[in-house]
């Protein structure tokens, strides 16, 4: 069978002072030293993304956006195009967090647009999907998922083509920064539904090859057990991504 290369990715939101990010990279760079077979990745708030790049060093982490606009540049007053990422070294953008989704009404069309400009940019897109409660309650998690995933790959499914690179991450809206997990079984569940997912809209091959993360209260004592289902491929870690120690434990859980 297939290996797809774990990723444990931190995604620090709007938090930290310039001297909390860069004590924290350095707690992760150290941390991680001789760490193999485990991809790393951090997205630090925007104004940090250089600073943190200075700071980790030669350490093998890569770096993410937290969101970018669709156009390359213009009169779009506090966005971030996907230009400006690269030139601060990121090789990643998360996109259609559902931060994004809900409290800023993003929508599944226009996280389609960003989609699009990442891969014209070559930036790995990580997109994010999930439900929320009441969604999950009333039995409609499969087809708030499909319909996530159909409109925010719009382009894709058009060309007919997803890179292997692309990264995926389901995120419960009930589960993140909670406390609520979901079991390892339900998570699989919906990873697996995403899984065939890429393969009825693209191939095989695709399927195999893609990254399906888990995001949603993730923490040293739950990530072993997760990480133990076929098809999650790594977690996105909010809460405990900022704190050195706590990261690093996820980092290193085939060690636990």
């Amino acid at each position: 069978m297939l290996e797809r290369k774990p990723m444990i990715a931190g995604n620090w939101k709007m938090n930290l002072s310039y001297t909390q990010a860069e004590n924290l990279i350095k707690s992760i760079a150290e941390g991680i030293e001789g760490l193999e077979g485990v991809d790393i990745l951090v997205a630090p708030p925007f104004t940090h993304l250089a600073h943190v790049r200075q700071a980790m060093g030669n350490s093998r982490i890569f770096l993410a956006g937290q969101n970018m606009h669709w156009e390359m540049s213009g009169a779009y007053t506090g966005e971030i195009s996907g230009r400006m990422l690269q030139e601060a070294t990121c090789t990643h953008v998360i996109l259609g967090h559902s931060e994004r989704r809900i409290i800023f009404k993003e929508t599944s069309e226009m996280i389609d647009l960003k989609v699009r400009a990442a891969s014209f940019l070559s930036l790995i897109p990580i997109l994010c999907v999930g439900e929320t409660l009441e969604q999950r309650e009333a039995g409609q998690t499969f087809a708030v998922i499909k319909e996530q995933l159909d409109l925010s790959f719009q382009n894709f499914r058009a060309d007919e083509l997803m890179r292997p690179s692309t990264i995926l991450a389901y995120e419960p809206v009930w589960a993140i920064g909670t406390g609520r997990t979901a079991t390892p079984d339900q998570a699989e569940e919906v990873h697996r539904f995403i899984r065939q997912w890429i393969e009825n809209n693209f191939n095989t091959g695709t399927a195999a090859l893609v990254r399906i993360l888990y995001g949603g209260s993730v923490k040293p004592e739950n990530i072993a057990e997760l990480m133990s289902q076929p098809d999650i491929d790594g977690a996105l870690v909010g809460g405990a991504s900022l704190k050195g120690d706590s990261f690093v434990q996820i980092a290193r859980y085939k060690e636990g």
